[in-house]
């Protein structure tokens, strides 16, 4: 029987990057020595705190319905928490929790854009937004921000890809693959594009609490922003909460309103205990991020460290997450197959950048979120690959 066409539109060209990890983790598994530094799902445990006080929610009981756009004491929580971050005047009527940030991502979309539509997105982006896209019938377009600039926002190219269908811009602070953290001056010209064309503007801000240099702003708290922008984030990264599944967007009351209609066909409301669960995140464990964040830039500077010795590598430090990109080009493979090889030889299982964007062919993605010895011994090896391929190629 056919299948609709919406499951082609959800697919997207990004859909095989993670066939190399599905396979490292399936051997893992199984026993062999395999290092995976190609995801982003922190090596913590969730904190006791946010467990237990899950488990003492389903103890007394609480596993029936929970309202569909988020309990109002957890909202009002989230929404104080952006007015603190932001200064942009919020209620609980402009928030809504749903199943981690991309749950919100595609929500917003299919609230947003439709058939016809042109939705600008800056790449290198998180993989699943060319589906969170397509699958409103709206057509990506892609705005390269390129290596040789630090992978940081082109204002004249994003201006230049206006068209009269354009009716949203997707943006990423802190970036993913990147860790890009937009400046100010970066989003006041963006927040100044979308008002000139009137355009949505969809801001993913899960790593803002992972910042290394820098700082944090958001779009939405720029005069003429608030109407116009959805801000989204969740709990995943900052507590180690991956599984936990918590996010939320805040925005306009109506986009709020209409995002709540389509997680009543979706979800029907996240489980009451994950949300008293989240609540104790948000407030007794407010500082936990600060943690984690000390520890991922130790991380960071230690894997730096650690590929100087394969001179021909050249990695983009980011200012902030748990990834970083690595420029292998000098070695004369594609990112894919050095991905492949490296695994194969030895064991080491990193992300062809690739379908993060066309800017960042010729790189790979790295994750922080494995111990330090791990981490050390992965570089190790992955520069010995790197060494001995030069070696081989000079011989020749």
């Amino acid at each position: 029987m056919q299948l609709s066409p919406l499951t082609e539109r959800v697919t997207g060209s990004g859909a095989s990057a993670w066939d190399l990890h599905s396979k490292a983790l399936k051997e893992r598994g199984a026993g062999n020595d395999v290092i995976i530094m190609s995801v982003g799902d922190p090596d913590f445990a969730t904190p006791n705190k946010i467990t237990e006080t899950a488990r003492e929610a389903l103890a007394r009981g609480d596993t029936h319905y929970a309202e569909i756009k988020g309990r109002l004491p957890l909202r009002k929580i989230i929404a104080q928490r952006h007015i603190n971050q932001t200064g942009q005047d919020v209620t609980p009527d402009n928030v809504i929790v749903l199943a981690g940030a991309q749950c919100g991502l595609f929500t917003a979309s299919l609230c947003i854009a439709t058939t016809g539509d042109e939705v600008i997105a800056l790449e290198p982006m998180y993989i699943t937004y060319e589906a969170s896209i397509q699958v409103t019938g709206a057509t990506i377009v892609r705005v390269a921000q390129k290596a040789d600039n630090g992978f940081r926002p082109n204002i004249s190219a994003i201006e230049a890809a206006i068209t009269s269908k354009t009716k949203a811009i997707f943006i990423t602070t802190p970036n993913n693959p990147t860790g890009v953290v937009l400046n100010r001056d970066e989003l006041v010209e963006i927040s100044r594009i979308a008002i000139k064309h009137n355009l949505w503007v969809i801001s993913d801000e899960v790593y803002a609490d992972l910042i290394f240099s820098g700082e944090h702003i958001s779009i939405a708290s720029f005069p003429g922003m608030a109407e116009r922008t959805v801000t989204i984030s969740s709990l995943s990264k900052s507590h180690a909460m991956t599984g936990w599944r918590v996010g939320w967007a805040i925005g306009p009351q109506h986009l709020v309103e209409a995002m709540e209609k389509v997680a009543l066909c979706m979800l029907y409301g996240l489980p009451g205990f994950s949300q008293e669960a989240a609540k104790v995140a948000l407030t007794d464990l407010a500082d936990e991020p600060k943690k984690m964040k000390a520890i991922y830039q130790r991380r960071r500077d230690l894997t730096l460290k650690a590929l100087e010795e394969a001179p021909s590598l050249v990695a983009h430090i980011p200012e902030a997450g748990m990834f970083l990109l690595v420029d292998i080009r000098a070695t004369g493979m594609t990112s894919r197959e050095f991905s492949e090889q490296l695994y194969a030889q030895t064991g080491v299982c990193v992300l062809d950048a690739t379908p993060f964007g066309e800017s960042a062919r010729g790189h790979i993605r790295l994750s922080f979120t494995l111990g330090e010895e791990q981490l050390i011994e992965g570089c190790n090896r992955l520069c010995q690959f790197v060494n001995s391929r030069l070696n081989d190629r000079a011989i020749a």
